[in-house]
């Protein structure tokens, strides 16, 4: 088989699995539902009980959505950090984002404000989603600001690290001089959740994430150029500064809108381009966005089935499932490989 042969098998079955993930997800749950119950009022029929259908419309298929766009998300703006800086150990995160957006809602969460209900990221939804947001905004401005006065993107990384730092400080902060429950509020917040959207959110979610998306489908150019070297990028005609601008803007978008309405989710980011790469052997990022889309779909969809423990009324902190799967994933395409140079090199 060749390799173009085996690059089309496999965007033609990736799509299949995430479909086949889709309604396995939706059939998962407390409650037991029967798959021709569950097609039936997907499809727009009735169910035997009219609380089946609640459950199915109102929350299992807002949260396998949610799993799909947090994944699909998470891994395009792992996948642009990885390419703009040349690192493999680069993620969605890497800039700061999440910890504007973790400092935003520590602010609103450790500072006093009344906080209705724990459990799911939407303790008083839109509060929270707004705190997030104002957080990583605040960190993308100054880290855009920044960028335009940097001359490579090293120096960008260094910076952005240091944002992260000194946000995380500040959260240390409050929650050394904030009461036990408000630190609980906080720390449920931190696991992260995709079962706590309502179709308002998840569809202002999904109008955000599909922006980001279109900007780094229109980045593809850039991406392939920079991953030979900045130099290299401007020898070619490609304005880097106005590149790296795009490439950020585009990354904040996805992490920063899901970071504010789910939490912070780790590992996604940092180990689906990898894994993509490992599957199509190429560093074409004509093929690795839509490729790194829906691996990125697929591994969150399997990692929310995980996080439900079949067969049983708990569920998993989301970010501790990622972690857990994807920690493993990236030792062993290192293992695989002989380096991380290798890996991501692809």
């Amino acid at each position: 088989m060749n390799k173009n042969s085996y690059k089309n098998k496999l965007l033609i079955w990736l799509p299949l699995a995430i479909l086949g993930l889709f309604l396995l997800n939706i059939s998962l749950g407390s409650i037991y539902i029967p798959l021709d119950q569950i097609i039936s009022i997907l499809s727009g029929g009735e169910a035997d009980k009219a609380s089946w259908a609640n459950i199915i419309l109102n929350f299992r298929l807002p949260k396998a959505l949610s799993a799909i766009a947090v994944g699909a998300g998470l891994a395009i703006s792992g996948l642009q950090m990885q390419t703009l800086f040349r690192n493999p150990l680069a993620g969605p995160f890497v800039l700061g984002i999440s910890s504007g957006a973790s400092l935003g809602v520590a602010l609103l969460l450790l500072a006093g404000v009344t906080v209705t209900g724990i459990g799911y990221v939407s303790f008083n939804g839109w509060l929270v989603v707004l705190a997030a947001s104002a957080g990583s905004g605040l960190v993308l401005l100054l880290v855009m600001t920044v960028s335009i006065r940097v001359q490579d993107s090293m120096t960008l990384l260094i910076i952005g690290l240091m944002f992260g730092s000194l946000t995380g400080a500040i959260v240390s902060i409050l929650q050394y001089f904030s009461t036990g429950e408000e630190v609980q509020v906080y720390l449920f917040w931190t696991f992260g959740s995709l079962g706590g959207l309502n179709w308002d959110e998840v569809f202002i979610l999904l109008s955000i994430l599909i922006l980001g998306i279109l900007l780094s489908v229109l980045l593809i150019k850039p991406l392939n150029a920079l991953l030979l070297s900045e130099n290299y990028a401007r020898s070619l005609g490609l304005n880097v500064k106005k590149a790296r601008l795009l490439i950020i803007l585009s990354t904040s978008l996805l992490a920063g809108s899901i970071t504010a309405f789910c939490g912070p989710i780790a590992f996604i980011g940092l180990a689906v381009p990898h894994l993509t790469r490992l599957l199509f052997n190429t560093s074409d990022h004509k093929v690795l966005i839509p490729s790194v889309a829906m691996t990125g779909a697929i591994v969150m969809l399997i990692c929310d089935m995980v996080a439900q423990l079949p067969g049983s009324d708990m569920i998993l902190p989301i970010n501790a499932i990622t972690s857990l799967l994807g920690a493993p994933v990236v030792i062993w395409i290192i293992m695989r490989r002989g380096s991380m140079k290798n890996s991501f090199a692809g």
